[in-house]
């Protein structure tokens, strides 16, 4: 059936303004730079590379600095093998022993790490490791009519006699409440603290713990800190994309998706009764919920309870609690655009039921690509 989840292909990564606190311009990756290092302090190396490390989600490259009579290494961080791959970038694109110049930013905790913003090899002053901003696929297909199944229900994957493809570069980036307009980047931080109140009905709490978030550059995010699971409509934001499974024979979905730990959860469509499962079990992690679907005309509709609050949600970091409820409705109005929409009711968190949508394009003929999760680097 439909898409296997293994070769490579290479997604959007899109240079972000990170403008809180009057922020610099930099490169997306696994977590937001400005988390980890200081654009308020900018640095310049010349040294020796002593070892490319080649690892999501960031690649590193060792450098040994002459300072002041003595020698100081200092690790370089870079995008993730993704990036740099879709960028044209190998693992031989530098190597042991060239010389370079770096610049970029410091780590905050003082730690002789830096932010990448520019590599030069200085044999030739060739830039290297630079990332382009990837564009969604263009095809004559992406108008065309939703391919169906025999009995007529729109298909959520490849057409008939087609395998791979995937949904991706969503029109939104983060969890926000249709009809409000705010400014925010494309990991959720907004342009603006003073709008925070703007994105979602808060309880009290949440928005203070919203904003904390916020001010703090999303560095608590559990996915980016222990490489936990991200859930819900996160999984539909995320940059490196979604896969809708169908077996209609088992009569479930399962959605798979590209960025963080690579998982995935299952949607059941066999008329089970929506029960909750307050303590998991092996098919129903309390990280995904218990899901629960069934056609109305075109669109299918997925309602969602069991969730623990141990993972963020949305990008930019909206709280929840263990009431959190979803209900998605899916629908592929053509062929290449998915319609995502979700009423969030969680009454522990939000002053009332909220909704937010958005599309996503279709890659055809292609597979999730290939990035594992790792704490290669504290």
């Amino acid at each position: 059936m439909g898409s296997n989840i293994t070769a490579a292909v290479a997604l959007r990564r899109v240079a972000a303004a990170f403008i809180l606190a009057g922020l610099g311009t930099l490169a997306q990756a696994h977590h937001v730079p400005a988390a980890k290092f200081d654009t308020a302090q900018p640095r310049e190396l010349h040294g020796k590379v002593s070892k490319v490390d080649w690892l999501n989600p960031h690649v590193h490259l060792f450098v040994e600095v002459e300072e002041g009579g003595s020698t100081t290494s200092w690790a370089v961080e870079l995008e993730s093998t993704v990036d740099l791959r879709r960028s044209g970038w190998t693992s031989s694109t530098v190597k042991s022993g060239d010389l370079i110049t770096v610049r970029g930013t410091v780590a905050r905790n003082g730690s002789r790490q830096l932010w990448g913003d520019e590599v030069i090899l200085d044999a030739s002053g060739q830039r290297v490791f630079t990332v382009k901003a990837a564009e969604p696929p263009r095809y004559a297909d992406a108008t065309g009519p939703t391919p169906r199944w025999p009995d007529g229900t729109p298909r959520l994957g490849p057409p008939a006699g087609k395998s791979g493809g995937y949904w991706a570069f969503p029109s939104e980036v983060a969890l926000v409440e249709d009809g409000v307009s705010v400014a925010m980047d494309s990991h959720g931080l907004l342009s603006s603290i003073e709008e925070a109140a703007k994105v979602a009905p808060f309880q009290p709490w949440a928005l203070d713990l919203y904003k904390y978030r916020q001010l703090n550059f999303l560095k608590d995010d559990p996915m980016f800190l222990d490489c936990k699971t991200q859930a819900g409509p996160r999984i539909f934001q995320r940059p490196l994309g979604v896969v809708l499974l169908e077996e209609p024979e088992h009569r479930r979905i399962r959605n798979f998706w590209g960025d963080g730990n690579q998982n995935w959860r299952t949607i059941f469509l066999d008329g089970r009764e929506q029960t909750g499962l307050p303590d998991g079990n092996a098919e129903d992690p309390l990280y995904w919920g218990h899901a629960v679907g069934a056609w109305e005309g075109d669109t299918l509709v997925i309602d969602t309870v069991g969730f623990n609050d141990s993972f963020w949600f949305s990008n930019g970091g909206l709280p929840h609690t263990p009431q959190l409820h979803l209900v998605e409705r899916y629908s592929r109005p053509v062929f290449g655009t998915l319609h995502y929409e979700v009423t969030i009711d969680d009454p522990g968190t939000y002053t009332r039921p909220w909704k937010a949508s958005w599309d996503l394009v279709w890659v055809p003929d292609a597979e999730l690509p290939v990035y594992y999760c790792q704490d290669n680097r504290p």
